[in-house]
């Protein structure tokens, strides 16, 4: 009796072979919430004790700030979206409004140790309103400075200076008339003034193009001619060329030439630099420079190499900055001036659809 009912058993046992039948398997899932819950993760995971995890924060000065400037985030970013929206609105006549605008509100702080020199701590803030209309391809655009009447070195080493070593430059307004040239030339036309009494009428034109020359080079040149009332007027011309290289980096090379009407002379730039992407939070940009003018002849007038860490501290709106430079002005005969900038920067985006 008992070897049959062994024979019975080892047949049953042995269907699903004889009949091809798949074992079943039966997996009890567990929610992600439980999973991932404190108490069953493993002790190394944390960097600190398991009585502290449900421990109340300490309060601190560094805390509550940082807690109020996240805040201004949340509170500051509608504000300039909803104005943007407004603008565009009131001007076009529509009840619709134009996503991406290219409004910003940039505020930070940099602190800025050269040689020989004192460090020294400056706030700084940039604005510009750029409003698209629905009906035209008309946007009003106001900005707290203007590209032209900054020097060509000045707006190269841009990074590398703090607020009081920057050119003083009023806020201007203008609007900008868009068009294209054939199938692939943006041309923009800007007529407004400059923001101060008495005002200083301008007009400027700007034609660019973007190309991809082959399967790895990517190149931009861009032409404008500008006239203001009270500095005359004014050309330049960039051309820039960039391609992936080598572990991830991205090589581009730039060249500028610019007339300067009142100096009447030619000043030109060459710009060499590597970007590379470390992390998502962190960027890599070493670069250098040339600069020169054909007054009294054709001469260098400076050179400079930099390395820019850029990190991002929270969201896609608050960045650090490292910048250690080198500088060689003709000036003081080419001789080595160093200095490292360290900032902090805010950057309230007025785009209607947030990146994140």
């Amino acid at each position: 009796m008992a070897n049959r009912a062994l024979v019975v058993l080892c047949s049953c046992l042995a269907l699903p072979t004889v009949y091809g039948a798949e074992p079943v398997f039966r997996i009890q899932q567990r929610a992600i919430s439980d999973t991932l819950a404190p108490e069953t993760l493993p002790g190394d995971f944390y960097d600190f004790s398991p009585d502290e995890y449900w421990a109340e924060p300490l309060d601190s000065y560094w805390v509550n700030f940082s807690n109020w400037v996240l805040s201004q985030e949340r509170t500051q970013g509608p504000r300039v979206q909803w104005l943007g929206q407004w603008a565009d609105q009131t001007l076009s006549g529509s009840t619709q409004s134009l996503p991406n605008n290219a409004s910003y509100l940039r505020i930070g702080f940099a602190s800025e140790t050269e040689q020989g020199r004192p460090t020294k701590f400056e706030p700084e803030a940039r604005f510009r309103l750029d409003i698209p209309t629905t009906r035209r391809k008309l946007r009003l655009v106001i900005e707290s400075e203007s590209e032209e009447l900054i020097p060509l070195e000045e707006r190269q080493r841009d990074r590398q200076l703090t607020q009081p070593d920057r050119t003083e430059t009023e806020a201007t307004g203008a609007l900008r008339y868009l068009t294209m040239i054939g199938d692939a030339i943006n041309f923009s036309t800007d007529v407004g003034a400059r923001l101060h009494i008495p005002p200083d009428a301008f007009v400027r034109a700007t034609a660019q193009k973007k190309w991809q020359a082959d399967e790895h080079w990517r190149l931009i040149a861009q032409q404008r001619v500008y006239y203001y009332h009270q500095d005359g007027w004014g050309e330049r011309t960039w051309f820039a060329a960039g391609r992936p290289t080598f572990d991830d980096w991205y090589f581009r090379t730039s060249s500028e030439l610019e007339w300067v009407h009142r100096d009447r002379k030619f000043v030109a730039a060459q710009i060499f630099s590597l970007q590379k992407q470390v992390s998502n939070r962190s960027t890599l940009t070493p670069r250098i420079g040339v600069l020169g003018e054909n007054q009294p002849s054709w001469r260098t007038t400076s050179a400079f190499a930099d390395l820019t860490w850029r990190y991002r501290l929270h969201s896609d709106w608050v960045y650090g900055e490292i910048i250690p430079a080198l500088t060689f002005p003709r000036e003081e005969r080419f001789k080595d001036q160093s200095s490292i900038i360290l900032r902090v920067e805010m950057y309230f985006s007025g785009s209607i659809q947030s990146s994140y």
